[in-house]
């Protein structure tokens, strides 16, 4: 009896520390810091306890440092979300006239200076673009992100002030969570873009927690089910619900779906629920020599074939 309670209280504490950790970690899933307010090392100069601190209470990452764009055909925008956080994007008119506008968002931990290449290539086939920091990202205010549950107000923002310029041919573009919050948005609100372009969306917050963990080489299960669970809930939802693969069969325009083949983050079988959901018109294109990143930098030629062929028609 006693090596029963013994054993017991030893599972309980177990399972107090496991979940106090992932709490941790899905706090710093989801915070990042102002610029210069941590002291960062290179990995090659962490030390066991460093290395040790980042296993137990996960990893403090920065804002991207995101300066003001010098180019005269932008224009900075500022957008305010509900809750009173300010949202920055950059708009760019093409020099000739425009086929219409393409709405560009970014992953996590990234900003829209990273998603300049898309951008351009975007004007390059006559479309004006918007560039949106997502809450928590580039020069957006906020520190917290929800990996794109709350984001989706970004995106409506984003469209109603390109649609409230007249324009009639709106175009989605998203890159990984920015991918994501894009099908959720088209659940939660009734935009009506003219196409949604999605790169290597994840299926649900689930399988984003559990590629984040594979990504440091351990099991990602029972750990990305507890870091999902308390994600939610130091954030207010029950983020079990953020599933984009079922979001998908509420997109009713076509949708160009692309993934690369060496993904190390988002599945084939996220990808194929995603493409299978899809009510409407839609094509899948994998990039066999891309893995999670930008297809248009890394298949420059691949990509803006498929994006000149989805667009044309």
């Amino acid at each position: 009896m006693k090596l029963i309670k013994s054993l017991l209280r030893a599972l309980l504490v177990l399972f107090v520390l496991v979940n106090i950790i992932t709490a941790f970690h899905a706090y710093k899933f989801t915070h990042f810091y102002n610029p210069g307010s941590i002291a960062a090392k290179k990995q090659a100069d962490k030390n066991g306890w460093d290395i040790t601190k980042e296993i137990l209470f996960g990893i403090n990452v920065e804002k991207k440092k995101e300066g003001a764009i010098a180019d005269s055909a932008s224009q900075t925008v500022h957008l305010i979300t509900n809750d009173r956080i300010a949202i920055e994007g950059w708009y760019f008119k093409t020099a000739s006239t425009a086929r219409g506008t393409a709405i560009l968002f970014h992953g996590h931990g990234a900003c829209k200076i990273d998603i300049l290449k898309e951008s351009a290539a975007f004007q390059k086939m006559g479309y004006n673009t918007l560039l949106i920091d997502f809450r928590a990202h580039g020069n957006s205010g906020s520190n917290t992100s929800t990996i794109g549950y709350y984001e989706t107000e970004e995106v409506k923002l984003a469209y109603d002030y390109i649609k409230n310029k007249g324009e009639k041919n709106i175009l989605l573009w998203g890159i990984s969570m920015g991918a994501a919050t894009i099908c959720k948005a088209m659940n939660d609100y009734p935009l009506q873009p003219s196409k949604i372009i999605l790169e290597m969306p994840f299926g649900s917050i689930l399988e984003a927690a559990g590629g984040r963990i594979k990504m440091m080489g351990i099991p990602p299960q029972p750990l990305a089910t507890l870091i999902t669970f308390w994600g939610g809930v130091e954030h207010g939802f029950w983020a079990f619900n953020m599933k984009p693969s079922e979001y998908a069969k509420n997109i009713h325009c076509p949708v160009l779906l692309q993934w690369g083949q060496n993904d190390p983050r988002v599945s084939r079988h996220e990808i194929d629920m995603i493409y299978t959901n899809l009510p409407a018109a839609k094509k899948l294109v994998v990039y066999e020599n891309s893995g999670h990143q930008s297809l248009c930098s890394n298949e420059n030629e691949k990509w803006v074939a498929a994006m000149n062929d989805f667009l044309s028609k």
